[in-house]
């Protein structure tokens, strides 16, 4: 049974009151989260007691900033039951997470014959360093189309036929609110000869994540979709694999020696860590990953799918609303469109009374040329988000679609 009034009570920013006039309504948390306070204070407890930049410094406080950054780290792997540490990368989001694989792993295993295969529906992070990395590399690109309610088409077929080398996917559209079924997924390509990279942007907040029973060769997550600060990021990838990867960044902290002729590299994970990493923001991401943790996840996950039903059944008693995703399996957002009405003009009327929904092509244009359309509106939910936040965006959109229609 979730509480949604104490959970609530974590989350200052709801108080929030929109030009001082409206409660705040947040329904844009596939773009970001809110942070509760337990992120909030680790955050500040760490800048007032343990500020130091970690790894090889003598002096106390470095001691001490490098037993939480790696106690964090550690967390993360519990999280998503890694094997081992060494598996974790700490990066900035999933962005860099995916741009690291592109150029590493491409760089390393694949040869102009082989071929990457990614989807229609995947956000930009997950097409664009595709496409870099086969300009620099020269292997072929192809992709996986979704049919009418957003959902993969000949998926075996297609990787029986082209035979990639890696197949990277979102496990939750952040458009269609599809979920992939990922473990079946994952098991198909590898009786094919094909690694699989997941994009758990969407799914790590809505989803438990075990990427042992998954089996899964990449998984990557942004900390800012999961309570936890922006600007961190993870990186799993089985430790075989990261140990044949070539380097992506080069500098600090990914060395173990350094002369004028060569570089010798340091051990995993740091020799994919170049550079000053975000000490506070990892300390942030593993308050947050303990914080939904000790929320009870499975009785979150209920919640949130008889939310998203709630809002989905709710919207469908207004006239002319078109929504886009009907996948058997969905979750974390809902993306529609009223009839006659510009997304950007609704999502604008919306804001002046207090709702915040995202609109536009969600950095996944190629779903919206699917449907031959322009943008949507996008309502996403949370952990705290409430059915009284449902029935106040219905009643809002009402009185939007008054004013537009």
């Amino acid at each position: 049974m979730v509480d949604i009034a104490y959970i609530r009570g974590q989350f200052p920013i709801l108080e929030t009151k929109v030009r001082n006039k409206y409660p705040l309504v947040y329904l844009d948390n596939a773009a970001t989260t809110q942070k509760p306070f337990a992120v909030i204070n680790a955050l500040l407890d760490y800048y007032t007691k343990y500020n130091a930049n970690v790894h090889r410094g003598v002096h106390y406080l470095s001691g001490l900033a490098t037993d939480m950054f790696e106690q964090s780290r550690d967390t993360v792997r519990a999280f998503i039951n890694a094997s081992c540490k060494e598996e974790i990368v700490f990066t900035r989001g999933t962005t860099e997470s995916i741009n690291l694989v592109a150029h590493s792993f491409c760089k390393t295993f694949l040869t102009k014959q082989d071929t990457v295969m990614i989807t229609q529906m995947e956000h930009h992070s997950n097409i664009v360093p595709w496409q870099i990395a086969r300009d620099n590399f020269g292997f072929k690109l192809d992709y996986l189309t979704f049919d009418d309610n957003g959902e993969l088409e000949n998926l075996k077929e297609k990787i029986l036929s082209v035979k990639p080398k890696l197949l990277s996917l979102c496990h939750i559209s952040n458009t269609l609110g599809t979920v992939n079924d990922i473990k079946e997924i994952i098991a198909f390509c590898h009786q094919n000869g094909c690694l699989v990279l997941i994009d758990g942007a969407q799914s790590v907040a809505h989803q438990i994540i075990d990427v042992q029973d998954l089996d899964a060769d990449f998984f990557v997550f942004s900390g800012h979709k999961v309570y936890a600060p922006m600007g961190i990021g993870v990186l799993y990838a089985k430790k075989d694999i990261l140990e044949t990867m070539d380097v992506y960044h080069g500098g600090g902290e990914m060395i173990k020696e350094v002369t004028m002729e060569k570089t010798t590299y340091n051990d995993l994970p740091y020799k994919f860590e170049a550079g000053t990493p975000s000490v506070a923001d990892a300390v942030g991401l593993a308050a947050a990953l303990s914080w939904l943790k000790s929320m009870d996840m499975p009785s979150i996950i209920s919640y949130e799918d008889s939310l998203l039903q709630y809002a989905e059944g709710r919207l469908k008693e207004i006239k002319g609303i078109r929504i886009f995703g009907n996948a058997k399996h969905k979750s974390s957002c809902i993306s529609f469109l009223a009839d006659g009405v510009h997304h950007l003009d609704l999502g604008t009327l919306l804001d002046a009374m207090g709702v915040a929904i995202r609109t536009g092509h969600h950095c996944a244009e190629p779903v919206m040329q699917r449907f031959g359309i322009e943008g949507t509106d996008r309502l996403s939910v949370a952990a705290y988000t409430s059915h009284q936040e449902i029935d106040t965006f219905i009643s809002s959109l009402n009185k939007a679609l008054g004013m537009l229609r």
